[in-house]
């Protein structure tokens, strides 16, 4: 029997373990698996886990439903936010986190006691092929890539991200051209897909199928990946307003990404394993 909270951002819910109290003795992978089962289990996109860090404040491992490993989440990494303070774990209103796509600054808007909004500095957007990782070996390479016709423009916020840009986005099948682009042979460690449908230079549409997990509400890395593609090969302002089925998300693009959004607790309970 251990404890956890469950919790939500912009749509995108995850179970948050505390490891310093929960002295857990399972395979995360399959944890995760159990956990997110929204049949059998709690119900989540992911796991979250809350361990020391040598190197910050605090260290997040991030496990899809699947019981995948993911490097980084823009939605996570809120809601650890959030939950570090407001279980008083610590009582700084900017700190850092660990995590597999480095260490990231989070800044907290407090009101009262509670933690009303949380902006994360997700570090610098990586292009080159080899860093995503992307394995295309085309000469002509301009930045995107095609897939079966599609125009893809691949990107790291940290984790693997293919975005294209749509007229429509309430009319694309994302099932089929999602699980097509996350397990297409150019991205050995899979990919994250997003769909995006530009309104106005400051405002974006976007729908996210993750790697892992498949369509969800929404994705902070995704969200950025968007943002930042759309500024660099559509002309879009360097802060954008982000509408994904969760929810929206501020974005600012000026050589470091800023996300910027809200986290909620969703409920608090106990499981036997």
């Amino acid at each position: 029997m251990f404890s956890f909270t469950k919790m939500q951002a912009t749509g995108n819910d995850f179970v948050i373990i505390n490891y310093l109290e929960n002295k857990l003795e399972y395979s995360y992978k399959l944890l995760a698996e159990f956990i997110c089962d929204r049949h059998y289990g709690v119900g989540a996109d992911g796991i979250l886990i809350i361990e020391q860090s040598k190197i910050a404040d605090f260290k997040m491992k991030i496990f899809n439903k699947d019981g995948s490993e993911a490097e980084m989440c823009g939605n996570g990494i809120r809601c650890f936010a959030k939950y570090v303070y407001e279980k008083r774990l610590t009582d700084k209103e900017e700190f850092t986190i660990e995590t597999l796509a480095g260490v990231k600054n989070v800044k907290l808007q407090i009101e009262g006691q509670t933690v009303v909004s949380v902006e994360v500095h997700m570090g610098e957007p990586i292009f080159e092929l080899e860093k995503i990782p992307v394995i295309y070996l085309e000469n002509n390479y301009s930045g995107k890539i095609y897939i079966e016709n599609i125009e893809i423009y691949p990107v790291s916020i940290g984790n693997p991200h293919a975005v294209c840009f749509v007229d429509n986005i309430d009319k694309i099948n994302i099932e089929k051209y999602g699980k097509l682009i996350e397990d297409y042979k150019y991205f050995p460690n899979k990919t994250n897909v997003e769909f995006v449908q530009i309104i106005d230079d400051e405002h974006i549409k976007v729908r996210v199928w993750e790697r892992g997990v498949g369509e969800t509400l929404s994705c902070g890395t995704g969200a950025c990946a968007a943002a930042v593609i759309s500024n660099k090969y559509k002309s879009t302002k360097s802060e954008l307003t982000v509408d994904l089925l969760g929810g929206k998300l501020k974005i600012s693009y000026n050589d470091i990404i800023k996300l910027k959004g809200t986290a909620e607790i969703v409920f608090e309970g106990s499981i036997l394993i």
